[in-house]
C-alpha cells in the first residue's frame, strides 16, 4: 500500500456546531485525552438522543486524530437519525474519516453511497475528488501492475469532466499528469529490463511507446538516449543517429544527449549534422553519473522516431512505492450542516 505524507487541515469553526449541553461538554473533554484508545474514549462518551452532539463528537475525534472513533460516531448518527439534517454531513465525513485511516476501499464505498443519495449536493465535487484521491493513494511502484494507476486516472478525469471550473479539477489534472509520468516510468522500467537481457527488439518497443504516447513526461530524454543504444546494438546506425538528432534538438544541454553523442562517437557513427553537446551540464553530469537511470527535466520530443511493429511481453515484479506524496485536502467551503443535509468534508501535491 502506498505510504503518504499526510498533513491534517483543521476543519473550520463553521463546521463545528454550537450549543452543546453539559453531557456533550463532558464528552468533548474526554476526547482531549490523546493517550486513551478509541475504544476507551467511546466507552466513556455519554449517549444522547441528539444528532448535533454526535456530529460534534465525530468532528472532535477527527481533530484529536481518533479517525476510527470519528467514523464510528458518524455511522452511529446515520443509524439513529437517518432523517436528521446532519445525516448527509455525517455520510461525507465518514468517508473522510476512512480516508484518514487509510481504509481507501471503505472510503470509496461510503463516498459512492453519499453521491448516490446526494447527487446535487454542493459538496459533490469534493466527494468525487476525495474518491479520486483514494485510488491515487493506492498507486504502486513502477515494478508492479499499473491497473491502479489507470483507475486513479479515470476517477480523477471524472472530477474534471463534471466540475471543470473548480480547484478540485485543477488539482486532478496535475495528478493525472503525474499518473502519466508514472505509466511512462513503467515502460522505461520494463524497457531497461529487456535491454539488460539483450532483448533489444522488445526494449525498442517500450522506449518508442514512451516517445509516442508520453511525450510531455520526464522520461522522454532517457528513452531517446536508450534508443540510440538499442539501435546500435541492432545494427541500425541511421536510426540511432535519428534518435540522437531528436534528443539534441529537444534537450541539447541534457546529460542524456551527452551520453548519446559519446555513444555514437565511440562506435564511429557521428556525422557533422549532430551538434556537439553543451558543456554547461558537465559538472552536474560528473556528480550524477552513478545515477544512470535518473529522470531528466520534462521535454517534448518534436520529431519522434517512427516505431517498428514489435511484440512485447509483461514483466512480473515485486516492490511497491508511492507515485507522489499526498496531503489531505482541505474541507470544502460550505455552510454548516442543516436541514438541507449539506456536508462538510476534506489536496495533494
Amino acid at each position: 500500500m502506498v505510504s503518504s505524507i499526510l498533513k491534517f487541515h483543521m476543519i473550520p469553526s463553521r463546521f463545528r456546531l454550537p450549543a452543546l449541553g453539559a453531557p456533550a461538554l463532558l464528552g468533548l473533554a474526554l476526547l482531549s485525552g490523546c493517550s486513551s484508545s478509541d475504544a476507551d474514549i467511546q466507552a466513556k462518551l455519554p449517549r444522547t438522543a441528539d444528532a448535533e452532539t454526535l456530529y460534534n463528537y465525530g468532528i472532535d475525534a477527527l481533530h484529536g486524530g481518533h479517525y476510527k472513533l470519528a467514523s464510528s460516531e458518524f455511522e452511529l448518527l446515520q443509524q439513529n437519525f437517518p432523517y436528521s439534517g446532519y445525516t448527509g454531513s455525517a455520510e461525507l465525513m465518514e468517508g473522510y474519516a476512512y480516508y484518514l485511516q487509510g481504509e481507501y476501499a471503505l472510503s470509496v464505498q461510503q463516498l459512492e453511497r453519499y453521491l448516490q443519495l446526494h447527487p446535487t449536493s454542493p459538496d459533490a465535487a469534493y466527494a468525487y475528488y476525495l474518491r479520486g484521491l483514494c485510488y491515487y493513494e493506492q498507486i504502486g511502484d513502477v515494478s508492479r501492475d499499473q491497473l491502479g494507476t489507470l483507475e486513479a486516472m479515470d476517477a480523477l478525469q471524472e472530477v474534471i469532466t463534471r466540475f471543470p471550473q473548480t480547484s478540485y479539477a485543477r488539482d486532478a489534472q496535475l495528478k493525472i499528469d503525474l499518473c502519466r509520468d508514472h505509466l511512462a516510468g513503467k515502460e522505461m522500467y520494463v524497457g531497461r529490463y529487456y535491454q539488460r537481457e539483450k532483448d533489444y527488439q522488445a526494449a525498442y518497443g517500450r522506449y518508442q511507446r514512451v516517445i509516442q504516447d508520453f511525450q510531455t513526461t520526464n522520461h522522454v530524454p532517457e528513452a531517446l538516449e536508450r534508443l540510440v543504444e538499442v539501435n546500435l546494438a541492432l545494427g541500425l546506425p541511421d536510426e540511432a543517429r535519428q534518435a540522437a538528432a531528436v534528443l539534441g534538438y529537444n534537450a541539447p544541454d541534457s546529460r542524456w544527449y551527452r551520453l548519446a553523442y559519446n555513444k555514437l562517437k565511440y562506435n564511429h557513427q557521428l556525422t557533422p549534422q549532430l551538434p556537439k553537446p553543451s558543456h554547461a551540464q558537465k559538472k552536474h553530469e560528473r556528480r550524477s553519473r552513478k545515477h544512470r537511470d535518473g529522470a531528466a527535466p520534462p521535454v517534448q520530443a518534436k520529431a519522434p522516431v517512427s516505431p517498428d511493429s514489435v511484440i512485447v511481453q509483461p514483466v512480473s515484479t515485486t516492490q511497491s512505492a508511492p507515485v507522489a506524496s499526498v496531503e489531505i485536502p482541505p474541507v470544502p467551503s460550505t455552510a454548516a450542516p442543516g436541514a438541507n443535509q449539506q456536508a462538510g468534508g476534506k489536496k495533494t501535491r
